[in-house]
């Protein structure tokens, strides 16, 4: 009642400092929404009601979340149409910048699946990120929202006068923003410290306008407004128990401030409409429902005053049609300003759109995502401008000064044991568009794997790969006695067999619509199988092979030298738990020389192929399907790199293949299909039961026999739990064959490497 009553005694006189309004003039009214984060989706419910009770609004200032939501009414949205629009958002991912993994460049999304821990290392120091996110995915948002006023550079001529308060981190100066490109003045308003990257607008730096002046109801009132409605959305000084994250802590400091200026602001406004937003944080964007209803409420309980309000108007209010969201559009002009480092071919390669040409709307923004998922930019700024014939794209860059990173992985699994990994990164080592890595893997076996790659974007890029692999695992002696001249020995069942692989290449790559990687290129192998198993054994007769100094067998130490093609897709949303996408993994390699180790080398190819899909079925529940196969050409009597199936992982080298129900490295032949699926339950967050099947036939020529259509020799099924962790999937995984009459347990925790 409080508002009422103060209401009733003001209108003749709006404020003892204003001109006296005239009972029959039309009252202008201002609208001033406060910052708050997530609790300022209380504004939409808010506006709901004085949209009820018939009140036209005249102006509008915000701050912060107060400044997104003014702008989108202010540029023509319904207070219900501001409601679908936050419902069809998860704000929570929009904040993380939780980009796709089909946007990230081929050697990104391997970094994704490989590093559970990436810090900025500069000049030999480790630093923390300066932010949680640049905010890319919520400008993309606004922009596409107020695609219908792109062209309004003054806020005055919006179908409802608006300003927006952001803070000058460098000089501490209020900054009101009524001019310029829209998205890029709220986005600004918005930056909270240490959440969002500050934001670069006319050469200041910006960050969140509520540091400063959280509630501009002095500003609104110089707009012209003789009556001031406020949504405050803030809440008091929060209690030790509450102060439980970052965000809360430094809001908690902003807040020594604006409680004191809120008791004489709040006597400046003319309807003060307070929902109670204790029980929310800045973050509980999962609260929408609730967090709305307050705004709700808190209006609703001003009824008789928005009603009088109303009243006092001589003309209801009017909205404008926001027009259908734009479905295309046409870009003839492409404007880059700060990009220093990363040439123009490379910036026009990710955004994946010929200029002059119609594109879809989503095009663009798939474009700009596949240019934010690069990592080399801090922030990424456009305004789409219209110019007559079509449109401009202003693309306005902020590079990312961190070039160099150190990250961290630990894995464990039944194959290579416990492993740990550092890797350093830099970008810009040699020339521009360029990125050099480096693992260094320890724990059971020693490895290394080293990049360095050009990415010229849709022109041909460049990279050089070195790799060094090993392991050992007890196999089956026949399975040697079959690929390799042994030795007989009657008492050798298994042995324990050493695989090194030193690979090292040379290519060029091109990449089609960020999906689609061709890669031509030259290889070096050295590849060595050995064990200490048949040294240690008298001899038993028969044929016999070299050995080092009587203490390792050797059963194949060659270099081999080939030329290969490959053709990668990979859209899956996730490189280990997939729920939806496409893969398509095809790869051709002429061996052309060797240096011969068993003197049986002739000219061969190998060829293999993967394909699979993943999409949901219900809730939760969805099922990946694959299909591979392999063959040889040629009539070299080389089997070092036949196909070998068997084991559990993820990471397998050369044409060794995961096989459920069979041990590494059981079955081989020169060819192979192979059928695998997996239903995956995601019963809780991150928390996955897998059911899975595979079969297989392999053996040599089975293309040319007809073997590969035939009923499958071999299958397997498993049943296992995956766990998506913040440092890498962890696996269970039992499985058994039928014909094999074997069954095992794996287990690998963290990313495979």
């Amino acid at each position: 009642m409080r508002s009422l009553w103060i209401l009733l005694l003001m209108l003749p006189v709006v404020a003892s400092s204003q001109t006296p309004v005239d009972q029959d003039e039309d009252l202008k009214v201002g609208l001033v929404l406060s910052g708050g984060g997530a609790k300022g989706m209380a504004h939409i419910g808010a506006l709901k009601i004085i949209e009820e009770a018939g009140i036209r609004i005249d102006y509008i200032g915000g701050t912060s979340m107060g400044a997104i939501v003014g702008a989108l009414y202010a540029s023509g949205y319904s207070a219900a149409q501001l409601d679908s629009l936050f419902r069809s958002n998860d704000f929570s991912v929009l904040i993380q910048d939780q980009l796709p993994r089909t946007a990230k460049p081929f050697y990104e999304k391997e970094a994704a699946a490989r590093y559970a821990l990436s810090l900025p290392f500069n000049n030999f120091k480790v630093s923390i990120p300066a932010a949680l996110s640049g905010g890319q995915n919520i400008y993309n948002e606004l922009v596409e929202a107020l695609y219908h006023v792109k062209d309004v550079s003054d806020f005055n001529e919006l179908p409802i006068p608006f300003f927006c308060i952001a803070t000058d981190v460098e000089t501490g100066e209020e900054i009101m923003l009524d001019q310029g490109y829209l998205p890029e003045a709220i986005m600004a308003s918005g930056t909270f410290p240490s959440l969002f990257m500050p934001a670069e607008v006319d050469g200041r730096i910006l960050i969140d306008g509520g540091v400063l002046n959280n509630y501009p109801v002095d500003r609104v009132r110089a707009m012209g407004a003789e009556l001031i409605i406020g949504v405050d959305v803030q809440h008091g000084l929060r209690g030790r128990e509450e102060l439980n994250s970052a965000t809360e802590v430094l809001l908690q400091i902003n807040n020594y401030r604006t409680v004191g200026q809120m008791e004489e602001k709040a006597l400046k406004t003319d309807l003060y409409i307070k929902p109670d937003m204790d029980r929310f944080s800045v973050i509980d964007f999962e609260a929408l429902d609730s967090i709305v209803a307050e705004g709700d409420r808190a209006a609703r309980d001003n009824w008789e005053a928005l009603k009088i309000v109303a009243e006092r108007q001589k003309s209801q209010p009017g909205r404008p049609r926001i027009p259908k969201a734009v479905d295309s559009l046409t870009i003839n002009r492409l404007i880059i300003r700060g990009n220093s480092t990363y040439s123009r071919g490379f910036i026009k390669g990710k955004l994946r759109f010929d200029l002059s040409e119609k594109i879809a709307f989503a095009d663009l923004q798939q474009g700009i995502i596949n240019l934010a998922a690069t990592e080399n930019f801090s922030t990424i700024r456009y305004k789409l401008v219209s110019n007559g014939l079509g449109e401009d794209l202003i693309l306005h860059l902020q590079e990312n000064p961190i070039q160099s990173y150190i990250r961290f992985g630990l894995h464990y699994d039944d194959l290579y044991k416990t492993a740990g990994l550092v890797n350093y990164t830099k970008k810009k080592l040699l020339a521009d568009d360029d990125l050099a890595s480096l693992d260094l893997i320890l724990g059971d076996h020693i490895r290394y794997k080293a990049q360095y790659f050009v990415d010229k974007g849709s022109y041909w890029s460049f990279g050089i790969n070195s790799r060094y692999n090993s392991f050992d695992e007890e196999i089956n002696y026949s399975l040697i006695q079959q690929n390799f001249n042994t030795r007989q020995n009657s008492d050798v069942n298994a042995i324990n067999l050493d695989v090194t692989d030193l690979t090292n290449q040379i290519y060029v790559q091109t990449v089609l619509k960020e999906e689609f990687a061709f890669s031509l290129g030259l290889e070096h192998k050295l590849l060595k199988y050995s064990t200490r198993t048949l040294s240690q054994l008298p001899d038993q007769g028969g044929p016999s092979i070299p050995e080092d100094s009587g203490e390792r067998t050797y059963f194949e130490n060659s270099n081999y030298f080939s030329a290969f093609g490959k053709l990668t897709l990979d859209s899956y949303d996730n490189a280990y738990f997939p729920t939806r996408g496409l893969y398509f993994d095809g790869d051709f390699h002429l061996y052309l020389f060797s240096s011969d180790f068993n003197n049986n080398f002739a000219e061969f190819s190998v060829g293999k192929a993967r394909m699979g899909a993943a999409f949901p079925l219900f809730s939760k529940l969805s099922l990946n399907l694959e299909t591979e196969g392999g063959f040889k050409l040629g009539v070299s009597d080389v089997t070092s790199l036949d196909f070998v199936l068997g084991g559990f992982g993820a990471q397998m080298i050369n044409n060794f293949e995961p096989f459920l129900g069979y041990d590494f490295l059981s079955l081989s032949g020169n060819s192979y299909v192979k059928a695998y699926g997996r239903l995956d339950w995601e019963f809780a967050r991150k928390n996955h039961l897998l059911f899975s099947l595979n079969y297989a036939n392999v053996e040599d020529d089975i293309f040319r026999t007809g073997e590969w259509f035939t009923t499958p020799d071999y299958s397997g099924y498993g049943i296992g739990y995956g766990w998506d962790s913040f440092f890498g999937p962890v696996q269970v995984s039992y499985s058994w064959s039928p014909e094999g009459g074997n069954d095992f347990l794996f287990f690998s925790i963290g990313y495979w490497f």
